[in-house]
């Protein structure tokens, strides 16, 4: 399979936490099918969160784990020149997301990948980014439909 879907900080950070039973399961299943990735942005964000952890934190390991199941893309130039353009329609909108939330968003773009935040509102209002929460409930299911007598 190829990847399908960046995770957010945020949603990377709850699955560490073991907050929510699908998105743990969400999670799993996308590394069991190779779907998912971190930007190296995220990447950066959970190793100063790590930094300021003290050195028996049992989440120091849970971090560690992670970032070796997980796959980083490099942030490139492909990134970068969108996150350009939606930093500047941010500030002339006054849009108060922030540089990092724009920046992942940008890659996510670049890389034609579904963003995975928690936060879906600080990415709602980037044009062409598909936003999933896998906190939320899955989709409901269409019930079949019974046959008459």
């Amino acid at each position: 399979m190829s990847l399908l879907y960046l995770l957010d900080t945020d949603i990377a950070s709850d699955d560490l936490r073991r907050s929510s039973a699908l998105l743990e399961a969400r999670v799993n299943d996308g590394l069991l099918q190779q779907t998912v990735a971190l930007s190296l942005l995220t990447r950066a964000e959970l190793c100063f969160g790590q930094a300021g952890m003290a050195a028996d934190d049992r989440r120091r390991s849970l971090i560690d784990h992670l970032l070796l199941q997980l796959p980083s893309l490099p942030w490139t130039a492909g990134a970068a020149d969108p996150d350009g353009a939606l930093q500047d329609t941010n500030q002339r909108d006054g849009t108060l997301t922030g540089e990092i939330d724009t920046q992942i968003a940008a890659h996510a773009l670049a890389e034609g990948l579904t963003l995975v935040p928690h936060n879906t509102r600080h990415f709602d209002l980037v044009p062409g980014l598909k936003v999933t929460d896998w906190m939320s409930e899955p989709p409901a299911r269409a019930r079949p439909k019974r046959k008459r007598s």
